[in-house]
């Protein structure tokens, strides 16, 4: 899939900066206008719109139900009155076991890297995260490298976010370098939106990063739909196998975007296509903001059956919620009413 023509970038920060933009503006872009919406439907956005020039241009011009449009496109709904949804769905304050170091599972452990992300994805269930507060500062990198250093049972370190592609080169060398000096710690794993937003992030000096960390590398990234996947971004997931990277994705089940068997089946393939296997596919987290996202557990059921009535074993993303507390994301089949 090849995205409409864009303009040159001198390099993925350039694109970064330039993924803020106004609601107008981007409806501008796409040949839309307030018109093509039902009445009420936009918002001036408290969470501002975020989405970089390489995403945008993959929504299909003078279409106001695009799936990559409605994933970025701030709605009215977002500002309704929403009762039993909460600004940290998934009591993240709870696991802070060091300043910017969450531990969720026994034997990983999680650092929020940056708070800078390349898409304000509307139904994230960090949109109201105080970054400030939680995440990782150089001050506090210390902390909570002694933290993992002292826990012998971690063996894996996750950077998030926000998207840890979002830091520059050197700032994420360092930290890479900091984590594969704890001898214990033997997979690095990357949760990261970025490379479908700004494939070009995947530059020679992060393959050269990669590739020469001692650290198993597996990189986690953030797609909901095939049209996502364009060739540039498959060039880019090519370039990060060829060092030996492990690439998933992981999904979330989103009403008016992915809802659907034939289309998650059809993102599965194109996701194989590109070297990359589907994970997870997650129902949303009660995040204030984005229960127009929502789809019921029952219909959720009834696709996950479709789904595997359409894919091979090994494609199809496993159906879950995360639930805080748990020791582990928790399969669809196994939450209450199943």
């Amino acid at each position: 899939m090849n995205a409409h023509p864009q303009p040159m970038w001198p390099d993925w920060q350039a694109q970064q900066r330039a993924a803020r933009i106004s609601t107008a503006d981007l409806l501008a872009e796409l040949g839309l206008g307030e018109a093509d919406f039902p009445a009420g439907v936009l918002a001036a956005p408290a969470f501002p719109v975020l989405a970089p020039p390489h995403f945008r241009s993959l929504i299909r011009r003078g279409d106001p139900d695009d799936p990559l449009l409605r994933q970025v496109l701030a709605r009215g709904e977002e500002a309704l009155p929403q009762p039993g949804r909460l600004t940290d769905p998934l009591a993240e304050a709870d696991f802070r076991a060091a300043p910017g170091l969450l531990r969720k599972y026994r034997s990983r452990a999680l650092l929020i890297a940056s708070g800078a992300c390349a898409i304000h994805c509307r139904y994230c269930f960090r949109r109201h995260s105080d970054y400030g507060a939680t995440m990782l500062t150089r001050a506090g990198e210390a902390h909570a490298m002694a933290a993992i250093a002292a826990d012998a049972a971690i063996d894996e370190v996750i950077l998030s976010g926000g998207d840890p592609l979002s830091l520059a080169d050197a700032r994420l060398a360092a930290l890479v370098a900091a984590i594969a000096a704890v001898p214990h710690v033997t997979t690095l794993r990357l949760h990261s939106r970025t490379l479908m937003a700004i494939p070009d992030r995947v530059t020679p000096a992060l393959i050269d990063l990669l590739a020469g960390t001692r650290l198993a590398v597996v990189i986690v990234a953030h797609s909901n739909h095939a049209n996502e996947i364009s060739d540039d971004v498959a060039a880019a997931l090519g370039r990060l196998r060829a060092i030996g990277v492990t690439l998933l994705n992981q999904s979330v089940l989103l009403a008016g975007v992915n809802d659907d068997a034939a289309i998650i089946a059809a993102h599965a393939r194109r996701l194989f296509a590109a070297g990359m296997l589907p994970y997870y596919m997650h129902l949303t987290d009660p995040v204030a903001g984005a229960a127009h996202f929502d789809v019921d557990e029952g219909r959720a059921r009834a696709i996950e059956a479709q789904v595997r009535g359409l894919l091979p074993g090994y494609l199809v993303p496993r159906f879950v919620r995360e639930v805080p507390g748990q020791a582990a994301k928790t399969p669809l089949s196994a939450l209450p009413g199943s």
